[in-house]
């Protein structure tokens, strides 16, 4: 069968495979239904296999033409993508741009930076996927996604990781609310000695709160839930109940409003701190900075839209 015959007819037995029609198929590659019939009839003598059981509603793949279709699936979806990284890395000013980040990091680091860049850059058409750190890592690998602003994890496989900021995780609730949970320790403690034994080790009243109190943590979808755990595993403390909460935006809004002391990034409450609508707990040693960056493949750097957006973000933060 000649090279270019057979792409074709592959293309034509992809489609009709997709349409499960043949007049469908017809339609959507703007030629007539006989010319796509004639073509699967000699793509089925060239191969000597039956592709398709025709029926009065359509056709279905045999267990053969399921075969084939796997694999001109997958290639035709690779020719679509290479068009589609083409005209990307062809594209003069214009494109488009697959970021993905959480809420709470779009909100608080993304969004001035990205008001900065589409007015450099009006003509890039962007597209922003709310997803958790560990879910953009993902989609960047699968090449879902162009460029991704995550948390700095161990192992990023095959992806670029370029430092962005640090931010600090601490633990903060209101003032009202801690002085509730000392207040009804105390009212549950049994003897004036429990009493003047908690006076003693009143510089191990923050600890206490994890105790006595709800502590508020993101879900486990977060990359942070760990780096909480960690924290409390490794130091040894004790906690009481814990509710889980996935949104680290409502995290904070939880804590405002008195529910129990939340796991927060200090820059993002740094307002509600200064007015002390919520007090960050006074802990001896406290949970390490994570590392926030942009995230993406190398090899997707060549891309015009991406390359741009790196460059702008350099040049930005000299």
């Amino acid at each position: 069968m000649e090279a270019e015959t057979a792409l074709s007819s592959y293309h034509i037995f992809n489609a009709v495979a997709e349409a499960g029609n043949l007049s469908k198929a017809a339609k959507t590659l703007y030629i007539s239904q006989p010319a796509i019939s004639r073509a699967v009839s000699k793509l089925e003598q060239n191969l000597s296999v039956k592709l398709f059981i025709r029926g009065s509603r359509g056709v279905r793949l045999t267990e053969e033409g399921e075969l084939l279709y796997r694999h001109t699936k997958t290639a035709f979806d690779s020719l679509r993508q290479g068009e589609e990284d083409l005209r990307r890395l062809t594209g003069l000013g214009a494109g488009t741009l697959r970021i993905g980040v959480s809420t709470t990091l779009c909100k608080h680091i993304l969004m001035p930076y990205l008001k900065q860049f589409i007015e450099a850059y009006p003509n890039i058409q962007i597209t922003i996927r709310c997803h958790s750190s560990k879910e953009t890592l993902e989609l960047l690998e699968q090449g879902k996604l162009d460029i991704g602003l995550v948390s700095r994890v161990e192992s990023i496989h095959s992806l670029e990781f370029l430092p962005v900021t640090e931010i600090e995780p601490i633990f903060a609730a209101t003032e009202a609310y801690l002085k509730n949970v000392t207040l009804q320790k105390q009212n549950d403690a049994p003897s004036a000695k429990n009493r003047r034994s908690a006076a003693k080790k009143a510089s191990g009243a923050p600890l206490s709160y994890f105790k006595n109190g709800t502590l508020m943590l993101p879900d486990t979808s977060h990359s942070s839930r760990a780096y909480a755990e960690d924290y409390l595993n490794n130091h040894q403390i004790e906690t009481g109940q814990i509710l889980d909460v996935n949104s680290t935006d409502l995290l904070i809004d939880f804590a405002k409003i008195g529910l129990g002391i939340g796991y927060v990034i200090k820059e993002f409450v740094q307002t509600e701190l200064d007015a002390k609508t919520l007090i960050e707990l006074p802990l001896s040693e406290k949970p390490e900075k994570h590392t926030i960056g942009f995230a993406y493949k190398k090899t997707h750097l060549q891309s015009g839209s991406i390359q741009k957006f790196i460059e702008f973000y350099k040049g930005d933060s000299k």
